[in-house]
C-alpha cells in the first residue's frame, strides 16, 4: 500500500492580506492619540503637580506664614503704639497679618514662584529627553507653548490666593478676627476689606505675569530649567536696585516690577488707582512682548531633546 508523501506533511497557516498580524507599538513613536491627550490642558496640570519642585514650592509659601507666627512669637507680643509699618500692627489679628504676610512674600517669594512656574515648563521636557517626543504628534507647536504657558499662569494665580486665604487663617487662629487697622491710620471692616483684598491679589497676579514671561522666553531658549528661573529673578533683583537709585528719575517707572507695592493703595480709605493702573499697563506690555517672542523662538527651534 502506498501513501501519498504530501499528504503527510504537517500543515501550516500562512496569513493572508485580509488578516492583520500583530504588532506591538514602538517606544520611540508615540500614537497621535496618545501624544495628543499628553499635550491637553489635564494631562499638562498634571505634569506641573508632579514635579517636586512645584510641591516643595507649595510647601515653602505655607509654612512662611507659620514661620512668621513663630518669630513674633519670640519676639515682643505688640507692635509699638502708633507705629507706621505694617509689621508694628501685624499681630492684632487676621486682616493685619495676612496683609503683612503677603507683602513681604511679594518682593520675593512669589517672584519666584512666577519665575519658576513659567520657566521650567519648556526645559523640565527638554531635560526629561520628552520634548521631541510631545512634537511627534500631528500638533502645532504654539498650541504646546500655550498649554505650558495657561498652566504656569493659573499655578500662578492659585498660589497667590492659597497664600492669602492661608494667611487669613493662621492670622486668625493666632490673633483673632479683628479688621484691618491702618498703620496710617483708619479701620477697614470685613465687608469693605475682602473685595479689596481681592483686587490686590488680582493686581499681584498680573505684576508677576511680566516676571513669568521673562522666565517663560528664557526656558524657550535653554534646556536648563534652573538656568531660565535663576536668570528671571536676578532680573527682578536688579530691577529692584536700580529702582533705588533717584538719579535715574522717571525712567525707573519702566523697570520690571518697579509698581508691584502699588497694590498696597488699596488699604487707605480712599483708593488712589493712578500707580496701579501704571502697573498694569507696564506689567501688559512686558508680558506681550515676551510672550510673543517665546513663541517666535519656539516655532524656529530645533529640539534634539
Amino acid at each position: 500500500m502506498t501513501t501519498d508523501p504530501v499528504a503527510k506533511q504537517p500543515t501550516t497557516t500562512v496569513p493572508t492580506a485580509t488578516e492583520p498580524r500583530a504588532t506591538e507599538p514602538s517606544a520611540t513613536e508615540p500614537s497621535g492619540r496618545h501624544t495628543r491627550g499628553a499635550l491637553s490642558f489635564g494631562a499638562e496640570v498634571r505634569r506641573q503637580l508632579g514635579r517636586r519642585r512645584t510641591l516643595w514650592s507649595f510647601v515653602i509659601m505655607l509654612a512662611l506664614p507659620v514661620i512668621l507666627i513663630g518669630a513674633f512669637a519670640l519676639g515682643r507680643t505688640s507692635g509699638p503704639p502708633g507705629g507706621s509699618r505694617l509689621s508694628d500692627l501685624a499681630q492684632q489679628g487676621s486682616a493685619n497679618f495676612a496683609i503683612f504676610a503677603l507683602a513681604a512674600a511679594s518682593d520675593f517669594l512669589l517672584v519666584v514662584l512666577a519665575a519658576l512656574f513659567a520657566g521650567d515648563a519648556v526645559p523640565a521636557e527638554a531635560s526629561w529627553s520628552t520634548l521631541r517626543y510631545l512634537l511627534i504628534a500631528p500638533v502645532p507647536r504654539a498650541r504646546l507653548l500655550a498649554s505650558k504657558w495657561a498652566v504656569a499662569i493659573v499655578s500662578l494665580g492659585v498660589a497667590i490666593v492659597v497664600y492669602l486665604g492661608w494667611g487669613l487663617l493662621v492670622g486668625g487662629l493666632a490673633y483673632g478676627w479683628a479688621p484691618f487697622t491702618n498703620p496710617a491710620g483708619g479701620v477697614l471692616g470685613w465687608g469693605e476689606l475682602l473685595p479689596r483684598l481681592a483686587i490686590a491679589a488680582a493686581y499681584l497676579f498680573v505684576t508677576l505675569l511680566q516676571v513669568a514671561g521673562i522666565a517663560f522666553v528664557l526656558g524657550v531658549r535653554t534646556d536648563a530649567p534652573l538656568g531660565a528661573v535663576g536668570v528671571a529673578v536676578l532680573v527682578a533683583i536688579v530691577s529692584s536696585i536700580l529702582g533705588q537709585i533717584d538719579s535715574l528719575g522717571d525712567l525707573r517707572n519702566g523697570l520690571p516690577l518697579h509698581y508691584i507695592r502699588a497694590w498696597q493703595d488699596l488699604l487707605t480709605p480712599q483708593v488712589d488707582w493712578t500707580a496701579m493702573g501704571h502697573g498694569v499697563l507696564w506689567s501688559v506690555l512686558y508680558t506681550l512682548l515676551t510672550v510673543g517672542l517665546a513663541f517666535a523662538v519656539f516655532r524656529r527651534k530645533d529640539v534634539l531633546s
